[in-house]
């Protein structure tokens, strides 16, 4: 995007929080599925007799669905800047020029929406900046931009003579 070569348009448009959450709710509920499935295989059933047994399953849980969140978001932004749920609402990650994102900024993203999330956004909107940046964001030099037409998708534009 900050190519300037291009006759394309050089401007950046921020994704709001609201598209943001709704990508991430998306690929949540994707990723959830798939990683209920694979811990139930894994573990068993979901059947507690105590409150203890569940915190228990939940907590030996939460460890491999995060890393499975981690890998997806990881393997995805990077190779693509896209997540389903992003591609969904035209949403794209983008290192803070435009450009596709460092394996290093994508690493740092994702291990703050994997494993943290509560924290980064809550602290992303306390300390935010006109880049609506989480705090894993802003660690890793990314962005969170709005996509807005098949052009700017990719890179090319088409015209008829």
């Amino acid at each position: 995007m900050s190519n300037p070569d291009s006759n394309l348009s050089s401007k950046i448009i921020i994704a709001k929080w609201t598209d943001r959450i709704l990508a991430w709710l998306i690929d949540f509920i994707i990723i959830s599925i798939f990683s209920t499935t694979l811990v139930l295989v894994a573990f068993g059933t979901i059947d507690y007799e105590t409150s203890e047994e569940m915190f228990w399953a939940e907590s030996v849980q939460y460890i491999p669905s995060s890393i499975i969140f981690f890998s997806y978001w990881t393997i995805l932004e990077y190779k693509t800047g896209q997540t389903i749920g992003k591609k969904i609402l035209n949403l794209k990650i983008t290192n803070i020029n435009g450009d596709a994102p460092s394996l290093k900024g994508v690493l740092i993203s994702s291990f703050g929406k994997s494993f943290l999330l509560p924290i980064d956004v809550i602290l992303g909107w306390v300390l935010t900046n006109e880049k609506r940046q989480r705090v894993f964001n802003k660690l890793g030099d990314t962005l969170v931009v709005k996509i807005k037409s098949s052009e700017e998708k990719s890179g090319i534009e088409y015209s008829k003579d």
